[in-house]
């Protein structure tokens, strides 16, 4: 239990940082800037990250959503609730998880009909041989060919997102106070310490698609979508009171509006 409380330690001090939340967006389009750049002019050798059926991206961001969803819900009912008292409050911000499937959902559609519409199935790799017949990535993989088409990142979409939201909701941290011996505290502890982790995954699987995978504009849409799908909700319409609304904290709304306008 040291080791977890020095660990929780930490990451409270790390992500929970006003600062964090604030610039993090930025670095964020910076790595994926840079790591574009470097994979286009100086491409990094061939390693275990960049094999698509590494560890990381099959059991962690594959699921990226799934994994972000089963910590944040049991994170945010807990010290929601522990610091109002109030199940229909933790209910609605529990709907925040309901916002963020339904922009998990529409943006994932919306980038497969985008690669489904501008695609051509090929009889290779080096897209040599259109075959006309296929008309569907599924038809066209089921024969053997290859569908190319303007594919948006969703890996940097997702990955830019689901760190975002951790670290938003994980802002509620800075208000809560528990006893060291109750259990609460221990289940708080431990979600601090899986999320953190979970969020320094997404960071680095971000930084590697940045670095390995995707074209450049591939990766600014995906970033873009990541980015106003955070905005959207935690930098204006969670703002308003008609929304699942923000983490309880003791700054006033007038403040959180500042820090999103500097």
């Amino acid at each position: 239990m040291e080791h977890l409380e020095r660990c929780a330690w930490f990451l409270r001090g790390t992500l929970v940082r006003a600062a964090v939340r604030r610039y993090l967006p930025w670095a964020l389009v910076a790595a994926m800037l840079a790591g574009s750049v470097l994979k286009e002019l100086s491409p990094l050798p061939e390693c275990y990250l960049s094999n698509k059926r590494n560890v990381l991206n099959v059991y962690f961001v594959k699921v990226a959503w799934a994994w972000t969803v089963c910590l944040l819900l049991p994170f945010i009912a807990l010290t929601n609730y522990h610091l109002t008292g109030k199940a229909g409050l933790v209910l609605r911000r529990l709907s925040t998880l309901l916002v963020g499937t339904a922009i998990w959902y529409v943006c994932t559609a919306l980038f497969s009909n985008i690669e489904h519409y501008t695609g051509s199935c090929y009889q290779s790799p080096a897209l040599e041989g259109i075959r006309q017949e296929h008309r569907s990535k599924q038809q066209c993989h089921r024969e053997g060919g290859f569908w190319h088409g303007f594919d948006i990142s969703g890996h940097s979409f997702l990955l830019t997102f689901c760190a975002l939201m951790i670290v938003e909701e994980m802002a509620v941290l800075h208000e809560v106070k528990t006893d060291r011996s109750h259990h609460l505290h221990t289940a708080i502890t431990t979600l601090v310490v899986a999320l953190g982790f979970l969020t320094f995954i997404w960071v680095w699987m971000f930084l590697c698609t940045a670095v390995y995978f995707h074209d450049l504009t591939q990766k600014v849409f995906g970033t873009f979508f990541g980015l106003l799908g955070w905005y959207g909700t935690y930098g204006y319409w969670y703002l308003k009171s008609f929304s699942p609304g923000l983490p309880p904290q003791s700054s006033s709304l007038t403040s959180k509006q500042d820090t999103y306008k500097k």
